[in-house]
């Protein structure tokens, strides 16, 4: 998926891309977990799969450091998969822990692949990571 600098983030923040998540993507880091889940829900659907390993906590589950093979993963995932929205359900916001529940609504292959999530994000020595998240 491409996007126009002046399109809406496909994040659903209402907010032109290049004022919301494109600054994530170009190096500004998030000051919250939610611009982060926002931001990373943004990078999946365009692909940005380097911004995807970046910004995992290394103690994920998914989290390799076969950063190939990881890569390859995100991007199959990406080219085959629709995102067509996210909307936050609620956010916790903390220090150093903060928990974000959402529902981003794809589909693969014409088939809803829709799902409703809480994440934990962490923050370690100033940055925000995806650490891990319960399906809802």
């Amino acid at each position: 998926m491409e996007i126009s600098v002046n399109s809406k983030c496909i994040c659903g923040s209402d907010k032109k891309y290049k004022k919301c998540c494109k600054e994530f993507h170009d190096g500004k880091l998030p000051k919250t977990a939610l611009e982060l889940m926002r931001s990373r829900f943004s990078a999946y659907a365009l692909g940005y799969a380097n911004y995807i390993i970046e910004t995992t906590h290394k103690d994920n589950c998914e989290f390799t450091h076969n950063r190939q093979t990881w890569l390859s993963d995100i991007n199959n995932f990406c080219e085959y998969t629709d995102f067509q929205g996210l909307t936050i359900l609620d956010f916790k916001d903390g220090n150093k822990e903060s928990f974000v529940s959402f529902k981003a609504k794809l589909s693969q292959n014409g088939l809803d692949a829709s799902f409703t999530e809480k994440s934990r994000f962490l923050k370690v020595d100033g940055k925000w990571y995806y650490i891990d998240g319960v399906f809802l």
